[in-house]
């Protein structure tokens, strides 16, 4: 399958990667018809899908039983009077019929909108409205269906509610029920363009609402990066990324890229994250390939590894925040597998990642994705030299990039904003070293200017975060009549702390990330709170906390 879309496959360096990486994008491309289908006809009975839960299930979709349901799910949702360009919200947590539902929606060339569970009844109103969704497509468990209900007198858009069970209230029909009675599938004739919107995902903006970003239909080609030369799979992978569906980070590991690259995906349903199921789930099912965030790791490590058979592991990654040094080298030495970092935003696919080929430096983002052209800016415009921070922006003058954006939907000031001049501007702020390898700063409205230095907050709050006390924090800037500004501190301690917060434990704390970092970057001012504003995605609100302290 890979070969369909790439020349050359294998690449023995950086150097051979960025001459000889190239991806042919085919007309009119659909991934549900042109790598579901067309896997499904060549090798029907090959892996694709290994689904589990917490209480025991375990189901494996082969290519040809998931060509057979999204088909019968397509047909469906036809009946229903969903159609090319219809926008559907699917809150699907990381139930199967997810992959039945965002692969049917392809292959009608309707707009698939994955969003977390964790909606209200206000986030519910405002994305209807935002993007004129027509139908909802819900897991029948928890409080996400008494949202969704409470919220459909203000969605006039909205003219279908379905569950996939095992609950179905009033004004919601049985999606099992629908699909399995649903007439065999016609393929509409005219399904997209590569340019038609296929996806779109609301950001959890740390300021202002939601924004919609919008991919168009080659954006699944994007992933090939992430999955065949990030995650580093084959046909023999069996690829574990952990990510609720609602979030970018799903259809970056458990979809796309893993598809185009044969390996076979595995999904854990759970309710809640313990480190112990993870591991059982790598030691029951001999999972070769892992990907999840720095703080999995972090949990992963503390657990008594010797009851887990870990030989299965061939390869793992990491990306959402920067790796700290002491949890790659503890997982390194019990697993014996160097963990490569990656980075990108819900706009992009992969844009900067330590490839197999490196070797990794724990902590830093890695080297460009060929496919895009990265480059830092400063504040004047001019290109960052080696050790400066400057703005990590994408160079589009040459034309837009495989996997970047098409828009913010219905936001062109917005679009315009990030992306003009043939640039866009991520938000984030990052150095380059000498090897030519990235590492973060921060976001460009959370850098801290104290005395004439630039301090990202990244930096400072990985260096508390190597503090036992701290469980979190986030760092900002408070107005200083002398400095411009200081570094403040607001930390969640662990619960042994708790009862030691004062004078003594703020000295430590300071002198601490003196030690770890440079000593200019320490925090001047240090407050203990119960728990960190954040978005619905989890992101920490610095703004909150800049406005609360400017009163």
């Amino acid at each position: 399958m890979l070969e369909r879309f790439v020349e050359q496959t294998r690449f023995s360096s950086q150097e051979d990667f960025i001459k000889n990486f190239k991806v042919n994008v085919p007309e009119n491309f659909n991934f549900g018809y042109d790598v579901v289908d067309a896997w499904a006809a060549e090798c029907p009975d090959k892996k694709a899908l290994l689904w589990t839960n917490d209480k025991g299930e375990c189901i494996q979709f082969t290519y040809a039983g998931l060509k057979k349901y999204t088909d019968m799910t397509a047909s469906y949702f036809q009946s229903l009077g969903i159609g090319k360009g219809d926008k559907v919200m699917l809150i699907l947590k990381r139930r199967y019929e997810f992959w039945f539902s965002i692969i049917a929606l392809h292959k009608i060339g309707a707009v698939a909108i994955p969003a977390t569970h964790l909606l209200t009844k206000k986030d519910i109103i405002y994305r209807c409205e935002a993007a004129t969704i027509k139908m909802i497509i819900a897991a029948g468990e928890g409080v996400i269906l008494q949202h969704i209900v409470d919220a459909m007198p203000q969605c006039p858009s909205v003219e279908k509610l379905l569950s996939v069970g095992p609950e179905y209230p009033e004004g919601f029909e049985d999606f099992h029920k629908g699909m399995e009675s649903a007439a065999p599938f016609v393929r509409p004739a005219n399904a997209n363009t590569n340019d038609d919107i296929m996806l779109m995902y609301f950001t959890s903006g740390t300021t202002g609402e939601p924004k919609m970003v919008a991919h168009d239909f080659t954006y699944p080609l994007g992933h090939i990066t992430t999955a065949c030369y990030w995650h580093n799979l084959h046909e023999g992978s069996l690829h574990f990324t952990i990510a609720d569906t609602g979030w970018g980070k799903a259809v970056w590991g458990k979809l796309y890229g893993q598809m185009i690259a044969g390996a076979n995906i595995f999904v854990y349903d759970h309710e809640k994250f313990t480190p112990s199921d993870i591991l059982k789930k790598i030691h029951d099912y001999r999972i070769t390939s892992l990907c999840a965030p720095p703080t999995i790791y972090r949990f992963l490590i503390r657990e008594d590894l010797s009851k887990y058979d870990l030989s299965s592991l061939e390869y793992c990654t990491t990306a959402g925040e920067a790796l700290n040094y002491s949890v790659y080298e503890t997982f390194l030495k019990i697993t014996g597998i160097r963990l490569m970092e990656g980075f990108g935003q819900t706009e992009t696919t992969l844009t900067l990642a330590t490839f197999p080929w490196m070797e990794p430096k724990p902590g830093s983002m890695g080297v460009p994705n060929p496919q895009y052209q990265i480059d830092l800016l400063k504040p004047d415009g001019r290109s960052a030299e080696d050790g400066e921070q400057g703005q990590i922006v994408i160079r589009t003058d040459k034309g837009k990039p495989l996997g970047l954006f098409k828009e913010y939907y219905r936001a062109p000031e917005l679009t315009r904003e990030a992306w003009h001049d043939g640039v866009y501007y991520t938000g984030d702020v990052a150095w380059r070293d000498e090897d030519g390898y990235y590492w973060f700063v921060g976001r460009a409205d959370d850098v801290i200017k104290s005395s004439g230095y630039r301090i990202g907050p990244f930096e400072v709050e990985s260096a508390l975060m190597t503090h036992p006390a701290v469980v979190e924090c986030a760092i900002t800037g408070v107005p200083d009549e002398i400095r411009g500004q200081v570094v403040k501190a607001t930390i969640v301690l662990a619960k042994d702390y708790k009862a030691k917060a004062g004078p003594d434990l703020i000295k430590e704390l300071q002198d601490h990330v003196k030690r770890v970092t440079a000593p200019y970057k320490y925090p001047r001012v240090i407050e203990f709170v119960e728990e960190l504003p954040k978005t619905i995605s989890g992101k920490i609100r610095r703004v909150e906390i800049r406005e609360k302290d400017n009163g």
